[in-house]
């Protein structure tokens, strides 16, 4: 029975070097950290883009470009969905309203002291 550490066979395939458990990588070293919604107005520009595609021909509206964790991200979707009227989600750094709004949401966003801009 072979009692190699998988990490060390996968190392050994690719000519990579293998961390030690102790050791720690430079990825490790300095987690990304995200700033939540308000402390990001203002600093990047939000994109605001129209989907169709995989969405059995209805439409949706797209905010990319958040960097914040998802708690605040929900917290301006939720803002932004009582505003417009309409349903959507957020998570992973995107907000999705249903339909075309682009332009109310570009209005909405600029009320709420963010850069946008639509694509």
């Amino acid at each position: 029975m072979n009692t190699t550490d998988w990490k060390e066979a996968l190392g050994k395939a690719f000519n990579v070097p293998v961390p030690v458990d102790n050791e720690v990588t430079d990825a490790t070293e300095q987690p990304v950290e995200r700033e939540d919604a308000v402390t990001q107005q203002g600093k990047e520009r939000l994109d605001i883009v129209l989907e169709r595609k995989g969405r059995n021909g209805k439409q949706a509206t797209i905010v990319t470009g958040f960097t914040c964790d998802d708690e605040a991200l929900k917290q301006v979707a939720s803002t932004l969905k009582r505003a417009l009227g309409v349903g959507g989600s957020a998570r992973g750094g995107e907000i999705l309203i249903q339909g075309d709004f682009r332009q109310r949401v570009l209005d909405e966003l600029t009320a709420l002291g963010f850069k946008a801009r639509i694509i």
